[in-house]
């Protein structure tokens, strides 16, 4: 059982460290806002009292204290090379490589994305809501900071990886929080990917992404959903709420004419505009293998709805 002073305080850290690194110049406060954000994260993953719970939390905390020292060689390497801590000048190459991949690493995107799956299988609903969602912003504003010195061939494999291990780990699971964070890692590939090109498009198409996302988590804990099997028995009892999880996740999975389309779609130009047809048609044809698991989910859903 946490207290409410222990909550109010939890729950303040965790909004005072995203926006700390938000609104800093300074790698040395962005870290330092990151470090409060996932200590007080920590208590929340490991509230129920089980074994998995407390894997999933030593899980987060090791792959987070890792992506931290990482962050921290890659400042202090710029750092002594430049003489600068400003978040805007990283300029040295291998700095931005190791700042690259420790974001994507606090945020779940391959190759460093393992943690994920795991730690949301282990936790709560709600808390898995929160990393999924919440616990992406600061990573990615400070991605989004720093794009600009990193090497674009970097951020688009890392992107194009995400989405075929989001695609084809998503496949096999019936386990509804697992499908979700391999979900997020394939959302979070076309959010790098598109980084390289244009970072606005990249943050618009993570806040779509968090929009829809956060309805389907919320649902799901009303209807305590955890497994496929659950999501074929729900509709007795809660028929719109189930049809809504249908929609959101033909959304997600970027089917026009639904929300999840207009971010893919402005991506898929922008690389075109480029003269990556290349890489455009991997990420179509990505999201195809993507495309697989959630219609499975919409069409149980769909196929044992009765007319209403």
């Amino acid at each position: 059982y946490i207290t409410p002073t222990a909550i109010t305080i939890i729950t303040l850290s965790i909004i005072m460290g995203t926006i700390l690194t938000m609104s800093s110049s300074n790698w040395l406060m962005a870290w330092i806002g990151l470090e409060l954000n996932m200590l007080a994260t920590l208590p929340i993953i490991s509230k129920p009292k089980t074994t998995r719970a407390s894997e999933a939390t030593i899980k987060y905390f090791l792959t987070q204290a890792i992506a931290s020292a990482m962050m921290l060689l890659s400042s202090t390497t710029n750092a002594w090379q430049t003489g600068n801590w400003d978040i805007l000048e990283l300029k040295n190459k291998f700095s931005t490589t190791i700042m690259a991949l420790s974001l994507m690493m606090k945020m779940g995107a391959a190759p460093v994305h393992f943690w994920l799956p795991e730690v949301l299988q282990g936790t709560t609903l709600q808390t898995a809501l929160l990393i999924t969602t919440w616990q992406k912003l600061a990573p990615i504003t400070l991605m989004y900071m720093i794009s600009n010195n990193i090497q674009p061939a970097l951020l688009m494999s890392a992107g194009v990886l995400s989405m075929v291990v989001g695609g084809l780990g998503g496949i096999n699971q019936t386990q509804l929080r697992k499908t979700m964070a391999y979900s997020s890692i394939n959302n979070l590939g076309w959010t790098i990917m598109i980084m390289a090109l244009s970072p606005n498009l990249a943050i618009m198409n993570i806040t779509i992404y968090i929009i829809m996302t956060t309805p389907v988590f919320l649902m799901m804990k009303n209807t305590s959903m955890k497994t496929l099997q659950n999501l074929t028995t729900t509709w007795t009892t809660s028929t719109a709420m189930t049809l809504s999880i249908a929609l959101l996740m033909l959304s997600t999975s970027g089917l026009p004419p639904f929300t999840g389309f207009m971010p893919k779609m402005l991506a898929l130009n922008e690389l075109i505009t480029q003269k990556l047809t290349t890489l455009a048609t991997l990420a179509i044809m990505t999201s195809l293998i993507s495309l697989l698991f959630y219609l499975r989910i919409a069409y149980l859903i769909m196929m044992l709805t009765p007319p209403m």
